[in-house]
């Protein structure tokens, strides 16, 4: 059996995720496994690198999935993207070790966020940035990016519900670029939790804007308390831009 890996990109603004769910087939995994189907006359389950949520966008997902056929893999790409909704594309499918797995054999991740910051709307840019029309302080968010690098327990800065799963992640960078009103904030990290990012921008958006000051990072990790945290920054402005095995 052929394991076969595959390189994804999507808009996710009008879908409900990536995860397929029970209640409807609006998902991206959802669209790409109904294609895989159609083309190898097989059940497919494909597995992806993790889940995004609803709104949020990809550059770089990575996903694998298992079949006997023996369709081409240039054949495989070209039918996807035939048959595909155009705001999913699969850029890249290649043959995979037996034992690859998306998920569990992803070493870290590497995601952006943007913000439109500016009195003035966006057009083009408004469904993959957020907008913030009050002028940040990048100095002051760059000061209090350096209190999250590292391992911690994020608990304060994610939406999990359960209290079984681990909420210890590491941050390996983050970094914060300006280019006139664009902002983008780039996450690297061994894994990320439910909303984990958005909350830790909103925060840090909270800190730009000097609704909080940058020293209170280190409480708001200690007390494990979602409230202490910031507001969790809309959807549209995060995206998956690579996984790294």
């Amino acid at each position: 059996m052929r394991n076969i890996k595959m390189i994804i990109q999507y808009d996710g603004a009008r879908y409900r995720g990536w995860q397929r769910l029970s209640d409807s087939d609006n998902t991206i995994q959802q669209k790409i496994e109904d294609v895989l189907m159609k083309m190898t006359k097989e059940d497919i389950q494909i597995i992806g690198s993790g889940r995004t949520d609803a709104g949020v966008h990809a550059i770089g997902q990575v996903a694998n999935f298992h079949t006997n056929s023996t369709v081409k893999l240039d054949e495989i790409r070209d039918y996807c993207n035939h048959y595909l909704p155009t705001d999913i594309v699969i850029k890249n499918v290649s043959e995979a070790g037996e034992r690859f797995h998306a998920r569990y054999n992803a070493l870290s991740k590497k995601y952006i966020y943007s913000i439109h910051n500016s009195y003035v709307p966006t057009v083009f840019n408004r469904k993959y940035t957020y907008q913030v029309s009050k002028h940040l302080d990048i100095k002051e968010m760059k000061k209090a990016t350096k209190y999250l690098i590292g391992e911690f327990d994020f608990k304060a800065f994610t939406a999990m519900k359960s209290k079984k799963k681990s909420t210890v992640r590491e941050i390996y960078s983050i970094d914060i670029n300006k280019e006139h009103n664009q902002i983008d904030i780039i996450y690297h990290g061994n894994g990320f939790l439910h909303k984990m990012i958005r909350i830790i921008t909103g925060t840090l958006i909270e800190i730009g804007l000097g609704e909080k000051k940058e020293s209170v990072i280190p409480n708001i990790l200690n007390g494990k308390i979602r409230a202490n945290a910031g507001i969790t920054a809309p959807a549209q402005g995060l995206c998956l831009k690579e996984v790294i095995y």
